[in-house]
């Protein structure tokens, strides 16, 4: 390491006698005054708990840009990997019921979100649970309770519910409805989804019990 000046030996001293809210500049500074001191790497780094290579880049740093080394260049962290419209195919897909997209369940978790996304045929967005948990809130979707409508589990349900239209259109005056517990209200039963805040996902009440 270079000679130290006047001012850089008492900064470093100032540093390391007061103490400093910041760990890695205490820690540097000592590095460079036991350097200063005559001392060698290796026993630097067992002084300071720090890797040998640690100690040569801040030694190197110090002799090109002075006291300025002290101060960490933290990096911009990793670099985004979805683009915008990446990021709205993932809200769309959270926001649709699983059952539309061919899965055999009525709600996404954040792992099974995660895990269709990366399935997805021609457009396979890989990202992890929180940061999807991350990427929903930035855009304003949560997982909220909701309410929605029993859905029939008969499969003929539609062709069913045709006929009957089919039948009370053509002959109004000779059809009439009715079961034998009476008339049923349909009743809302609690369920959940990723929705926008405040505008959960509903089912009309579009069929009797």
């Amino acid at each position: 390491m270079r000679r130290l000046t006047d001012q850089e030996g008492q900064k470093l001293q100032q540093i390391v006698r007061q103490g400093s809210t910041s760990s890695v500049r205490y820690r540097r500074a000592m590095m460079l005054l036991a350097s200063a001191g005559g001392n060698r790497v290796p026993a630097i780094a067992q002084l300071v708990q720090a890797d040998e290579d640690t100690v040569r880049d801040v030694i190197h740093r110090f002799n090109e840009i002075g006291l300025a080394c002290l101060d960490p260049r933290w990096a911009g962290g990793r670099p985004r990997l979805l683009k915008p419209d990446d990021e709205d195919f993932v809200v769309a897909t959270a926001t649709t019921r699983p059952t539309k997209l061919g899965q055999p369940f009525t709600r996404w978790s954040s792992r099974k979100l995660a895990a269709h996304l990366r399935k997805v045929h021609g457009r396979v967005i890989r990202i992890g649970r929180e940061a999807l948990r991350c990427l929903l809130r930035r855009r304003g979707i949560t997982f909220q309770r909701t309410k929605t409508w029993k859905e029939s589990p008969d499969p003929d349900r539609d062709a069913k519910l045709d006929r009957i239209e089919q039948v009370l259109e053509r002959f109004p005056d000779r059809v009439f409805a009715f079961d034998e517990f009476g008339p049923l209200g349909i009743r809302p039963t609690a369920g959940s989804c990723w929705a926008k805040q405040g505008k959960p996902n509903q089912l009309p009440a579009t069929y009797g019990p």
